[in-house]
């Protein structure tokens, strides 16, 4: 699924080439996305100028004149650009036409994204009105964490992804930070010290920094808004290389399920 750096990587690469550029037209293919596309949507967001691209968690959020068209792109989606004479791939599902003859196309085979158009204040709408702090912000840092693992029962792992207290940390950066920071992913968030949280709040900084840097990651289907793939599965360090051997130790990578998904790390180097 494209998580933080993935979406953010989509956002700066086509923000330069839609930024102060008209909707000509919006055509919509399918609508049955996760949530239906409102049938108005070509009507509200056609003739308006975007005025910029900004993102929250993992939602981009075109801002236009007069409201916003907030983008999920799901569990395998891609907002790309094209030119507006290059026909339509399967499951281009939703496109906005705009002037100068490019196209932002949304790209979703599974269909698991979304598309919205809020007239208001958009981190006011119900898909980012509960969300927790971004963690490349100066909102973000281990006091946080610490504090609120205070009445947690559960996993630290699952602490960092809950999109609650802190965003766009998913299952790939979740099991690296986690490895920078020396931390076992089961252990217990209560049972983790406020001077280890700040160390895991920087280490969650930096794989997120180095993985926008290298475009985010691809390990199946993401591409980024010009088509080319992210880079930072190149430098995993624990992620999908189970029965491998730790880059720092040696000792075989295991992985095993937290929350109900695959996590990685190495017994020696984490505690």
């Amino acid at each position: 699924m494209p998580e933080l750096p993935e979406v953010e990587t989509t956002r700066r690469g086509i923000e330069p080439h839609v930024r102060e550029r008209v909707v000509n037209r919006v055509t919509v293919r399918n609508p049955h996305l996760r949530w239906p596309v409102d049938p108005g949507l070509a009507r509200r967001v056609r003739g308006q100028r975007i005025t910029g691209v900004g993102r929250r968690a993992k939602y981009l959020l075109l801002a236009l004149e007069h409201g916003t068209v907030i983008v999920h792109l799901g569990m395998s989606g891609s907002l790309r650009l094209a030119s507006g004479n290059e026909p339509p791939r399967p499951h281009d599902h939703v496109e906005l036409a705009l002037e100068g003859g490019r196209a932002l196309r949304l790209h979703d085979p599974r269909r698991f994204g979304s598309v919205h158009y809020v007239p208001g204040d958009p981190l006011q709408h119900w898909l980012l009105a509960g969300l927790g702090v971004e963690p490349l912000s100066d909102a973000f840092h281990g006091t946080l964490l610490w504090e609120t693992a205070r009445g947690r029962r559960g996993p630290v792992k699952s602490l960092v992804m809950d999109g609650r207290v802190v965003v766009g940390v998913g299952n790939i950066y979740a099991s690296e930070s986690l490895f920078l920071a020396g931390i076992h992913p089961a252990r217990p968030a209560r049972r983790v010290s406020a001077a280890r949280y700040e160390s895991l709040a920087a280490a969650i900084r930096q794989v997120l920094a180095s993985a926008i840097r290298d475009g985010g990651t691809t390990l199946r289907d993401f591409v980024n808004g010009v088509g080319e793939p992210g880079y930072f599965a190149r430098a995993l360090s624990v992620y999908g290389r189970a029965g491998e051997p730790c880059r720092s130790c040696g000792h075989p990578v295991r992985s095993r399920v937290i929350a109900q998904r695959n996590t990685y790390f190495c017994v020696r180097c984490q505690r």
